[in-house]
């Protein structure tokens, strides 16, 4: 979620979550007006901090996330969608009941269907995606929430992009090509299905940040939309997966193997984490060193996927990374720096019609002095 509360791609499912109240302690005294130790600090100094926590966290996540698809019988990648949507709910729980210390709900239940069935088509068909698909191929697409949300802007708004958009959409579609087509060449286990699973999971990603707005709108907190929208989430997937026999099949299989129940409950409670650190880069250091970041972590994500997971490799893989990440990357810089050229023209605007209207003020006091 970006810092008005959307959702953001981030290599995972995009679960909804809220900036956290990580406590700093011990708090310094400056004016009467606490600040945490590490406010206290140099400004690259806790980018550094913030940076390598966000890493290190995303890191153990996506090993985490590899290793179980790779466990011997696993065949449950659904069930990776369930247990993030599970470590959500419980922990955004946690954080508006005794940390934000809020009670109330301000939305009505009836608006959260649209949210509920856009976060489950998200995080369920990515993850099962990882049944037919190699986990690098996953997260590339996962990666390309520019291409529908350009298309459903086209055809929904009638909005127009610029060429350099254009261009950038263009590198992320040859990419993705690039990118399937050595999977198709070289993974013995590649599935089309999988490659039309993660894309229809994206597109139910590029439709929440509107579901979302709409609440945010009555006045909910992020916080309530979080734990509201991961918990209707997570009663759907119970029912659903129960219904498949995922659910039991993955809690038989955990029971089996200690090594199996141990990443599970490690990777239910790391994502919130992980994604928490993002959300409080972009809250004290900005959407471009966000995006900077996030485009770093998923080329390391790419690199050790390949690294500690051996698996066939073509250059292909690189060139389509390459054109995938940088189109990515191109075109979030520039809607960055759009929205802030259009922050700053408002903003002029408003002080030129103060400074007119103070000008008119003290004219006309100018004028009832001379009569």
């Amino acid at each position: 979620m970006c810092s008005n509360g959307h959702a953001l791609s981030t290599g995972l499912p995009d679960i909804n979550v809220s900036v956290p109240s990580i406590s700093t302690k011990p708090l310094i005294k400056t004016d009467g007006v606490k600040r945490s130790t590490l406010d206290s600090l140099p400004e690259h100094i806790q980018l550094a901090i913030y940076g390598s926590l966000m890493f290190s966290f995303f890191t153990v996540h996506n090993i985490l996330q590899e290793s179980i698809i790779n466990i011997p019988g696993f065949k449950y990648g659904i069930m990776l969608g369930y247990m993030e949507v599970a470590g959500v709910t419980f922990c955004s729980f946690i954080e508006r009941r005794y940390i934000a210390k809020e009670t109330k709900r301000v939305a009505p239940i009836s608006e959260y269907p649209a949210l509920t069935l856009c976060l489950l088509g998200s995080s369920a068909l990515s993850n099962w995606s990882l049944n037919f698909i190699n986990f690098p191929t996953k997260v590339v697409f996962r990666g390309c929430k520019l291409i529908p949300t350009m298309f459903i802007a086209t055809l929904i708004n009638k909005k127009s992009f610029s060429t350099l958009e254009y261009i950038c959409a263009l590198f992320v579609c040859l990419g993705l090509v690039m990118f399937a087509a050595a999977d198709w060449k070289l993974a013995p286990d590649f599935n089309p299905i999988g490659l039309i699973l993660v894309s229809l999971s994206v597109c139910a990603d590029s439709v929440l940040p509107n579901a979302q707005e709409r609440l945010f709108k009555l006045g909910s907190s992020r916080l309530e939309v979080t734990m509201y929208t991961n918990l209707f989430t997570l009663i759907a997937m119970t029912v659903t997966t129960f219904i498949s026999g995922d659910l039991v099949g993955v809690i038989q299989h955990a029971m089996l193997d200690r090594t199996l129940a141990l990443y599970m409950a490690v990777f239910t409670a790391i994502s919130y984490i992980a994604i928490s650190f993002y959300m409080l880069i972009i809250k004290k250091f900005g959407g471009v060193i966000a995006v900077l970041l996030g485009t770093a972590r998923k080329a390391m994500t790419l690199v050790l996927s390949f690294l500690l997971f051996p698996k066939p490799f073509s250059w292909l893989y690189v060139y389509g990374a390459t054109l995938i990440l940088g189109g990515v990357l191109l075109a979030s810089l520039y809607k960055r720096l759009k929205n802030n050229e259009s922050t700053s023209h408002v903003m002029q605007n408003e002080e030129m019609k103060l400074m007119i209207k103070s000008s008119d003020e003290e004219n006309l006091k100018s004028s009832e002095v001379t009569m």
